[in-house]
């Protein structure tokens, strides 16, 4: 991703969903303008998932994604079948395509109904509208042509006025004033992508500069130097989850001190759950399943956090012998009952739907979520001090933690 991107995980996702040989890819390819799906007359010809971020008047820069058919056949089939209803639980709107010759299936009517449970925002179109066999399109269903164009226009028009407002949130501007100093610590270690800062860092400097704040950005190993250059304290000082306990050294103990991870799990919603759920590291027993679960793949280092550096703190913290295991980029389990702690990443790569959608799923189930920041900072005796920014939720902690 370069700098100039919108980020995928800010973008609105719009789902394309229905049987095979329905007309999503061409439906797609006609509301976009552009060959973004193969298309072809021979039935499962989409496989898989696809997803383009791009910019679609007027809906701005969202994220297309083109499922295969719901009514896909075989053991191959059941689980192209499972990947269309895992692209559901990742959009922010879906359209329903209905071909029009044959009417609604079955298979149909079990995604409507999947969307109605989800209260997901969705548009019902009838493509094929154009043709001589094509029966009546139902009242509140939108009869659409991707061969001819028909009412293609009126469909991008439905898709903006359904998908949900997205919220005016800031990941930590509210937290300082105009003309603030923000001292963001950012470690550069083997565990640092080359030549760039990861998505939080930059999202936090953007963040900054819109709110006309000053960001000073450093390394942990410069951190006391920087602080001495300032004529006064920093408002706010930022850290990388992994370096709070030297930074927490550091930082005078009056100066507001949170982590990255932290602020984007406020960012994307689930701090207070994150916050109640970390309750459970100290109740852990041997022979429990942890899921560390990472909304991201990556090139995994030596030192590893998901799944070297945090699992041997939490043995280390607990004392227990715990059964880890891990789950990465849009694979998470949707039955989590083994498990008796899930710990996300801060989901920075995903969209606010998915955290909230697995965040639910846990609740649904019984399962505490937290996050690894939360549980980086319970670990290390920082947790009262990293949440100090945040007074409602700071005077909470005392109830949920002893």
């Amino acid at each position: 991703m370069s700098m100039h991107e919108t980020p995928s995980a800010q973008r609105a996702h719009i789902g394309f969903f229905g049987c095979r040989n329905a007309g999503k890819s061409s439906l797609v390819n006609a509301m976009t303008g552009q060959a973004l799906a193969i298309v072809s007359d021979v039935k499962g010809t989409t496989t898989d998932p696809v997803l383009k971020a791009m910019e679609l008047l007027p809906l701005g820069p969202v994220v297309i994604i083109d499922t295969p058919g719901f009514d896909d056949e075989g053991q191959l089939g059941e689980l192209r079948v499972q990947r269309t209803l895992d692209a559901l639980h990742r959009c922010d709107a879906a359209v329903l395509v209905v071909d029009a010759v044959c009417g609604m299936r079955p298979e149909d009517e079990r995604l409507l109904a999947r969307m109605k449970e989800r209260g997901l925002p969705h548009i019902v179109a009838w493509n094929k509208a154009e043709l001589p066999g094509a029966m009546p399109v139902p009242e509140g269903s939108l009869a659409v042509s991707a061969a001819t164009g028909m009412n293609v226009t009126a469909l991008k028009e439905a898709l903006a006025r359904i998908l949900p407002e997205r919220e005016s949130k800031r990941l930590l501007g509210d937290l300082v004033a105009p003309g603030d100093v923000a001292v963001l610590v950012c470690p550069i270690d083997e565990s640092a992508p080359k030549g760039r800062i990861i998505l939080p860092q930059q999202q936090a400097i953007r963040d900054l500069l819109d709110a006309g704040a000053l960001a000073l950005v450093t390394r942990e190993k410069e951190l006391a130097r920087a602080l001495q250059s300032l004529s006064s304290r920093p408002a706010l000082v930022v850290t990388d989850s992994q370096a709070f306990r030297e930074v927490d050294r550091i930082v005078p103990g009056d100066v507001p001190l949170t982590s990255f991870s932290i602020l984007m799990a406020r960012y994307k919603g689930f701090l207070d759950t994150a916050v109640a759920g970390v309750r459970a590291v100290d109740g852990l027993r041997d022979g429990d399943r942890i899921l560390m679960a990472e909304g991201c793949t990556h090139h995994r280092q030596c030192n590893d956090i998901g799944t070297v550096k945090i699992p041997k703190w939490l043995r280390a913290h607990t004392g227990r012998q715990l059964i880890m295991e891990t789950c990465t980029g849009r694979d998470f389990p949707e039955d989590l009952s083994p498990y008796r702690l899930v710990i996300h990443c801060g989901g920075c790569m995903l969209t606010e739907t998915v955290v909230q959608y697995r965040m639910h799923l846990a609740e649904a189930q019984g399962v505490p979520f937290t996050n690894y920041g939360i549980a980086i900072a319970r670990m290390t005796g920082t947790l009262e001090r990293s949440l100090r920014p945040f007074p409602e939720l700071h005077r909470l902690l005392a109830e949920e933690l002893p």
